[in-house]
Formats: structure tokens, sequence, C-alpha cells
């Protein structure tokens, strides 16, 4: 997945004032309940907490994408397979998933760290998805506005 040092470059090229609330990035471990909910992040008070994905970097579900996750992926270099069985993987290597986490996930999760000002779920979920994009995406791309 990611390591420490990879988090702390990335972080590194946020203005102090967006990273001065975070304490700590924690790498958690895969739990029962991780691998039955796709969950990649957390943010809870100060802390983010990045979950890892299968060892083998193939994600089954049971329902296919939605085309929110079906871009989002894509974007980030998964690719989503359809199965005989009807379940759907999404795949990945270790270039696309560390791209992934980087740049999408820990960004999204800062997002909602340094979000103060929206305060229901929804309006929460766009601003960290915009940030992701703004401050992740774009910027990894070198295509920031």
């Amino acid at each position: 997945m990611v390591t420490p040092a990879e988090i702390r470059d990335r972080l590194s090229v946020f203005p102090e004032d967006m990273v001065r609330p975070l304490q700590v990035v924690q790498l958690s471990q895969m739990t029962r309940k991780k691998g039955r909910f796709p969950c990649y992040g957390l943010q809870w008070g100060q802390a983010l907490y990045l979950y890892p994905i299968e060892e083998n970097l193939v994600e089954t579900f049971q329902r296919p994408p939605k085309p929110a996750q079906w871009n989002e992926a894509r974007m980030y270099g998964g690719k989503w397979e359809e199965g005989k069985d009807g379940h759907w993987q999404l795949i990945w290597t270790e270039e696309t998933i560390r791209d992934f986490y980087l740049n999408n996930i820990l960004i999204h999760e800062l997002g909602h760290l340094v979000d103060n000002r929206n305060s229901t779920f929804t309006d929460r979920e766009r601003y960290a998805e915009w940030f992701a994009i703004e401050y992740g995406y774009r910027y990894s791309r070198g295509t920031r506005s």
C-alpha cells in the first residue's frame, strides 16, 4: 500500500495551516468488518486512518460499481471486471493503489479534517471529494487550477 515516509512526503507539500491539526496518520490492519464493508480511510478527530486492501490487490464486490465508484477507480488506474458469477472485481497494481491512497484517500480524509464550514454528511463528503480532486488528483497530475 503506502509507507509512512510516502505519507510524510505527500503531506509535506501542504501549507502548515492545513496539516497543523493533524496529529497522526494510522496505517490500520485488516479487520473482519473492513473485509465485509469497503472502507479505505476514515477521519476521526485529529487522526486519519488508512485501511488496507487485500494483499492480492483485487477487491470483490457483490454488486456492480456505481458510476462514481467506476470513475474514481479509473482515475487512479483501477480496472473493473465483471465475473462470470455476477460478482465484480476491482483490480489494482502496486503503482495504481499507491497513487489511489496517496492522491485520493489520504487527501480526501485530510479534506474532512480541514473542513470547518460544513456540518451535514452530504456537504462534508462533497467538500472532501472536491478537496481530493483539487489537492490530490489535479496536483499529482500537474493540472491544479
